[in-house]
């Protein structure tokens, strides 16, 4: 007689679920999957549209990112001498740059990219290895279309409103700090350390009420840190020298 083979229920579970047609589980422990990419398919067929009636201007300095990015109320203005794109989705992670970068970031064969994201990404779950493997994936595939193009890495800002998050933030900051340094192609841009008081602690002076995103007075220390960085390595703005 054939012996009759049972299978776990750990192993039946998995074969259910992979019959139901939902993909392979994710080992515990594993990153869950970002939000689904059609989340910002509106947002982004927007900036096709701008493109198509007013193109941006080629080598160029693409500001790219989340709500920080979106928010920038005068980001053109506070870099002059430079030509500015700004591209940032509210609520959007890396992981999200990296998808979209075939339509908004690569078209544009920006000079230098200035990235923020990782803010959600810890908000939401990803670890601070994540955040730099995410940050390796955008600036591979850039480096593969783009070779002369630079990357800047402004760091994931210390927030009241995610103060729980504070230690995965330094983490995370530390690694993709550690990563650009190895690099010649990147750079980091330090805006957590001035964000913080002498004592360590976080500056709400710096935000708008609920603690998430910034007020002038937080942008204005986000532009004098970044601002010394492009006039050395996009000092004729984007003009052949």
């Amino acid at each position: 007689m054939h012996q009759r083979r049972f299978l776990s229920p750990v192993l039946a579970a998995a074969a259910i679920w992979l019959a139901a047609g939902f993909g392979p589980l994710l080992p515990l422990g594993a990153a869950e999957p970002g939000p689904p990419t059609n989340q910002w398919e509106s947002a982004i067929a927007t900036f096709e549209a701008m493109d198509r009636t007013n193109p941006p201007p080629q080598s160029a300095v693409l500001f790219i990112g989340s709500s920080s990015i979106r928010l920038w109320p005068d980001l053109p203005q506070d870099f002059p001498g430079h030509k500015i794109i700004q591209r940032g989705f509210g609520g959007s992670e890396l992981s999200d740059s990296v998808i979209f970068a075939d339509r908004i970031v690569l078209p544009y064969r920006p000079r230098i990219i200035m990235v923020y994201a990782g803010d959600n990404d810890i908000a939401n779950g990803k670890s601070p290895e994540r955040v730099l493997s995410d940050f390796k994936a955008f600036a591979q595939k850039v480096r593969q279309a783009l070779p002369q193009t630079r990357i800047g890495f402004i760091a994931i800002k210390p927030c009241p409103a995610r103060r729980a998050f504070l230690n995965q933030v330094k983490a995370a900051n530390h690694l993709v700090q550690e990563y650009a340094g190895r690099n010649d192609h990147l750079f980091f841009v330090d805006v957590f350390t001035p964000m913080l008081d002498p004592d360590g602690q976080l500056r709400s002076e710096l935000f708008v009420r609920g603690g998430l995103h910034l007020n002038a007075n937080g942008y204005a220390l986000w532009a004098s840190r970044i601002r010394p960085l492009l006039d050395q390595y996009d000092p004729t703005g984007g003009r052949a020298p």
